[in-house]
């Protein structure tokens, strides 16, 4: 699985939400609404989901195995601190 393209399309300052993010991967598939949440101990990475019938939260698009997991949430939070970075090189 190669991630061809991330982007930070929102950045929060307040609450655990801390960045929205759309991705690409292997230019054929965009994954958006990926939520990047600060949680007690880290940040972690949050995949779409959608409130069934019954109130619970469903992923819409998730990681099948642990290693792409890992490989998302890696290049995410890279993407995140390099944006966060440089942004705050441009203040």
């Amino acid at each position: 699985m190669e991630i061809n393209d991330i982007r930070i399309r929102k950045v929060l300052q307040d609450g655990r939400l801390r960045a929205v993010v759309s991705l690409t991967i292997d230019n054929a598939v965009a994954v958006h609404d990926i939520k990047l949440v600060q949680g007690d101990d880290r940040m972690f990475v949050a995949m779409p989901s959608r409130r069934d019938e019954a109130g619970m939260f469903r992923d819409i698009i998730h990681p099948i195995n642990p290693e792409a997991r890992s490989h998302l949430e890696t290049s995410i939070l890279k993407a995140y601190d390099d944006y966060i970075s440089s942004d705050q090189l441009r203040q």
